[in-house]
């Protein structure tokens, strides 16, 4: 066990309170098993390739879907996004941005996979908008097909009221409806304008440059093997997966 990785006592006391208490028999050791969730969808391996260190294989699928369904990982990253947001209310850069690859306990067939036909295949996207730091405060899935714009307009509601963000994204997302939506809300935007257009509006160069902090964001994602690839049928586990990975590269910092 001294080589896997292993949460420390201050990563799992950030996390455990968000997790359901055991009634009757206690549950195995909850630290362990998180690890072993952590190490499977970061080496993108099959649940049956899992260290035994972590312990029985089943034991960490049954926990990782039994937690999907209880919105645990979601309800860790939005208390993390809110308490950064508090403290970066004023320097906060966001950057909309899709990437091809919220949730109650349902039964089985309910939800949409989120699975689209692409020139690659089927594909599922992956929409986000991060910080000025690079730090995801919204993401949500839609079939590999969907629009930049049907993302944007997901996620617009989880963008703050009144405050001096400035809103970076590529020319995907440029639309006088975005825009008004943007403005409407008090936020800046810096978006350059399609090839073609008849008003084309104004953008910064010097700010522009700064949508880096997104694709870096992504590509610290796709570092996570079971994410560049996906590996679940089910798209709340999947997006369970990807709430994970930015839990642990991001809110334990």
């Amino acid at each position: 066990m001294a080589d896997l990785f292993l949460l420390s006592p201050a990563q799992m006391g950030k996390i455990e309170p968000f997790f359901p208490k055991s009634h009757g028999i206690a549950r195995v050791d909850d630290r362990r098993v998180i690890s072993g969730i952590i190490y499977v969808l970061k080496h993108g391996l099959q649940w049956k390739d899992a260290p035994r260190d972590y312990g029985p294989h089943k034991t960490l699928y049954n926990c990782f879907r039994r937690w999907t369904e209880l919105d645990v990982s979601d309800r860790i990253q939005q208390l993390g996004s809110k308490r950064r947001a508090a403290r970066h209310a004023d320097d906060r850069c966001d950057a909309p941005e899709s990437s091809p690859h919220c949730f109650e306990p349902y039964k089985r067939g309910i939800l949409p996979r989120h699975m689209g036909r692409t020139k690659g295949g089927l594909n599922t996207k992956l929409h986000a908008v991060c910080d000025g730091e690079g730090r995801p405060i919204a993401m949500c899935l839609t079939a590999g097909q969907v629009s930049d714009h049907i993302g944007a307009k997901i996620l617009y509601p989880a963008l703050p009221d009144g405050t001096s963000a400035t809103m970076i994204a590529d020319k995907g997302y440029d639309s006088d409806e975005y825009r008004a939506a943007l403005k409407s809300k008090g936020i800046a935007f810096c978006i350059p304008p399609r090839k073609g257009r008849k008003a084309p509006a104004s953008f910064c160069k010097t700010q522009y440059n700064q949508r880096h902090r997104i694709e870096n964001m992504f590509g610290l994602l796709k570092d996570w093997r079971r994410i560049a690839t996906r590996y679940d049928r089910r798209a709340d586990v999947f997006m369970a997966a990807i709430t994970i990975a930015a839990i642990v590269t991001w809110w334990f910092q």
